[in-house]
C-alpha cells in the first residue's frame, strides 16, 4: 500500500481510527489489526472516505458482523469499512410485503421482526449470523432457501463514490455468490409474503432447532469453512477423510459438523489456515475434489 501523505485520513478523525484490532469484530475473535478502520456515520462520510482510498491507492475491505471471516495474524494493510451506525441499520416496512433495509441491519433481528409482522420469506436465514449487506454479497442461506430469492433491488456504491441501483432483472443470485461487483452495498428492498405469524414462527423455530442440533453454534467459528461441491456435502467429504476432531494448535475440526473449524483459547489465524490446507489436501487425495473456501480470508 503506497501512501502519499503521513495520514491520508487527516480531517476524518471522528470516524476513522488507526491500527484498530479486528479480532473483537469477528466471530473467531482472532487476527491482527486494520491499518485504518472506517465507520462512516452517513452516506457523505462514506463517499469521502471511499474517494480518499481511491486517490491514495488504499485497498478497501468491508466488514459486516465478521461471522464469515478469518483475519490473518498480521492484520490488514488497508482500510476496513464498517457500516454499523444507525444510518445503516434502518428498516422500513412498507405495503404489500415490501421491506427497505440498510446494509448494516442484523439479519437475525430482521428475521424476528418480519416474523412478528406476519411476513414470510427470510425465515430460512434463522441461525445465520451477519448483516444484510454481507448476506446479499454471499447470498446467505442453506438447505431451506437463501436471501437472494426475496431481493428485488439493491443500492450499491462504486469505489469513486458513485451510487447506482441494481434491480431484480439484472441481479444474479447463485450458490454463495451474487453478480454485484461494487465494493459497497448500501441498502436493499425485500419482497416478502403476508402469512400467519404463528405459522412463520413455527417454521423459523424448526429451522433454528435443526441448525442448533447439527452445528457447533456455541463455539468460536466462522460458519461453514468450505462451499459444498455441486451435489455433494463438504462436511461429509471431510468426515469421510477421517478429519473430524483433527487439531492444529488451537484450531480443531468440529466433531459435530466437519465443515466447521473451531477456535479454542490461544488459537491463531495461522492455526486455522494450516488446518484448512490439510483438509483440502486430504479430501483431494481421497476423492480428487478441490474444496473451495466459503469463509472470506483477509488479506
Amino acid at each position: 500500500m503506497k501512501l502519499t501523505t503521513a495520514n491520508p485520513f487527516s480531517g476524518f478523525e471522528e470516524f476513522v481510527t488507526e491500527n484498530e484490532p479486528l479480532a473483537p469484530h469477528t466471530w473467531y475473535k482472532i487476527g491482527g489489526p486494520a491499518r485504518f478502520f472506517v465507520r462512516p456515520r452517513n452516506l457523505d462520510e462514506l463517499q469521502q472516505a471511499a474517494k480518499r482510498c481511491a486517490e491514495e491507492n488504499i485497498r478497501v475491505y468491508v466488514l459486516g458482523l465478521g461471522a464469515n471471516l478469518l483475519v490473518g495474524d498480521q492484520g490488514v494493510d488497508g482500510a476496513v469499512f464498517r457500516l454499523d451506525h444507525e444510518h445503516w441499520r434502518r428498516a422500513f416496512f412498507g405495503t404489500e410485503g415490501k421491506v427497505e433495509v440498510g446494509a448494516g441491519v442484523d439479519m437475525q433481528k430482521l428475521v424476528l421482526r418480519t416474523v412478528r409482522q406476519g411476513l414470510a420469506g427470510i425465515e430460512c436465514l434463522a441461525g445465520i449470523p451477519g448483516t444484510v449487506g454481507g448476506g446479499i454479497r454471499m447470498n446467505a442461506g442453506g438447505k431451506f432457501g437463501d436471501i437472494g430469492a426475496v431481493v428485488t433491488r439493491v443500492m450499491v456504491m462504486a469505489s469513486d463514490g458513485t451510487i447506482f441501483e441494481r434491480t431484480k432483472d439484472d441481479l444474479v443470485f447463485e450458490y454463495r455468490h451474487t453478480n454485484i461487483a461494487a465494493p459497497f452495498i448500501l441498502s436493499a428492498t425485500l419482497e416478502l409474503d403476508e402469512e400467519d405469524p404463528d405459522r412463520i414462527m413455527k417454521k423459523t423455530k424448526e429451522i433454528w432447532m435443526y441448525k442448533r442440533n447439527s452445528q457447533p453454534l456455541n463455539t468460536k467459528n466462522a460458519g461453514c469453512i468450505f462451499k459444498n461441491p455441486r451435489g455433494l456435502s463438504a462436511g461429509a467429504l471431510i468426515d469421510q477423510a477421517g478429519l473430524k476432531g483433527m487439531r492444529v494448535g488451537g484450531a480443531e475440526v468440529s466433531a459435530k459438523h466437519a465443515n466447521f473449524i473451531i477456535a479454542h483459547p490461544g488459537c491463531k489465524a495461522d492455526d486455522v489456515l494450516k488446518l484448512v490446507k490439510i483438509i483440502r489436501e486430504k479430501v483431494y487425495e481421497k476423492n480428487e475434489i478441490h474444496l473451495e473456501s466459503e469463509v472470506k480470508i483477509w488479506p
